[in-house]
């Protein structure tokens, strides 16, 4: 094991400890005014968004649009593969924060365009790190793998514990899926849409918010891209680490 590899086994040991400890009273608190807003929130809105967000993962994981044109990498050390994978999560970063403050500006009707956007742009992001850390993403199982990574990034405490566990013994809970698209079949998407909304509505509403959209948009969108390529790069970490 090399230097490099010994500080990250301990810093992912540290990311653990953070995804599993018991929430705060801050986070609490969040969660209870979040809640709170998103109950003032029009049920035409969250269909709409419901709508948005099943489409854009059914494009993702049943189609091979967001497959990189380019080969799993092989011959990296983890090193490189991390220095790498940070230059991708900065471009992806600004793409999405200028998306944001594009649709922000739009007011309410380019503010609902913005999330299946936005998934979109997280997404490619996802499938070219997938790339990066050796996996290639016409495997279906590794479509699956990318799903749970995303709901890593973007659930509430409970649930993100659960995808945790699974996502490190992954290359076991992957020998328990069907072969080919039938392993899709096994995603609960009402969970996946509930839980996505419930973690970013309270950012992604104040998006909507006349005069202050556009600033808003690309802070939420750049911040979210920014946890999502931190989940992501922790998570083929472990796979690697662990000799997956």
């Amino acid at each position: 094991m090399t230097t490099y590899e010994d500080s990250i086994r301990t810093r992912l040991a540290e990311w653990e400890r953070g995804l599993l400890k018991q929430p705060g009273l801050l986070e609490r608190t969040s969660k209870s005014i979040q809640t709170k807003i998103n109950e003032k929130i029009p049920a035409k809105i969250h269909a709409a968004l419901t709508t948005a967000v099943k489409g854009i993962f059914s494009t993702v994981l049943f189609t091979l649009d967001f497959v990189p044109k380019s080969l799993p990498q092989t011959g990296l050390t983890l090193q490189q593969r991390d220095e790498k994978a940070v230059e991708v999560v900065n471009t992806y970063k600004k793409i999405a924060a200028a998306e944001g403050a594009g649709t922000g500006a739009g007011g309410f009707a380019l503010g609902l365009v913005d999330f299946p956007a936005l998934i979109a742009i997280k997404m490619k992001c996802l499938f070219e790190l997938a790339h990066l850390y050796g996996y290639s993403t016409r495997d279906y199982r590794e479509r699956l793998f990318l799903l749970h990574v995303f709901q890593l990034a973007f659930s509430g405490r409970d649930h993100k514990v659960r995808v945790y566990r699974i996502v490190r013994n992954w290359d076991e809970v992957a020998l328990q899926y069907p072969e080919g698209e039938h392993a899709l079949q096994t995603v609960d998407w009402e969970k996946l849409q509930q839980e996505y909304r419930d973690a970013i509505d309270f950012r992604k509403m104040l998006q909507l918010v006349p005069g202050i959209g556009a600033i808003v948009g690309a802070w939420a969108n750049y911040g979210l891209l920014e946890e999502l390529g931190q989940t992501a790069i922790n998570c083929f970490r472990l796979r690697l680490l662990h000799g997956g």
